[in-house]
């Protein structure tokens, strides 16, 4: 049984080395994010919940299954936004390389939607805990939504 465990070990920990290899600074960035994602989505069913005890009795509040599974399908399409961002990347990279043009990052638009969705869930996590009651600072939710904002308007070199 060891013997197994320390295999399982030893590919997972090859295979996560593999992939950091390959993605270089998106690997971080996508560990971050997607461990924000599991966060929102813990802190976003104990708002529900919190909710569903402020307003007892009213079907509109509380945690239910459809809200949970639309959220899981809205967290899946985040991660193909970023995988198509993260191919134009590659196609960038490749049809640069063959026409003689050598571009200096690996990743550009899928760091770039990588963020602007980091920054959308540290809103969404913020937002939920004003929901449990938490006192939430407006200027936290303000710069949070500055930098969004920032990305929107200026992530592809500005005007």
């Amino acid at each position: 049984m060891e013997k197994t465990y320390h295999i399982l070990q030893l590919g997972l920990s090859g295979a996560i080395a593999w992939v950091s290899a390959k993605l270089g600074i998106l690997y971080p960035v996508l560990c971050i994010l997607f461990g924000l994602m599991v966060v929102d989505y813990i802190s976003g069913m104990m708002a529900s919940k919190a909710e569903a005890v402020d307003h007892p009795g009213d079907l509109a509040y509380g945690w239910n299954s459809r809200k949970g599974a639309k959220g899981i399908l809205k967290k899946v399409g985040y991660v193909c936004v970023i995988t198509v961002a993260m191919v134009l990347d590659y196609i960038i990279l490749y049809v640069s390389a063959q026409i003689g043009i050598t571009v200096n990052t690996r990743a550009f638009f899928g760091l770039l939607v990588a963020a602007w969705y980091i920054l959308n869930e540290m809103l969404s996590i913020v937002e939920n805990a004003g929901r449990m009651g938490a006192a939430v600072p407006d200027w936290l939710l303000k710069y949070i939504a500055v930098l969004k904002d920032k990305i929107d308007d200026e992530g592809f070199g500005g005007e």
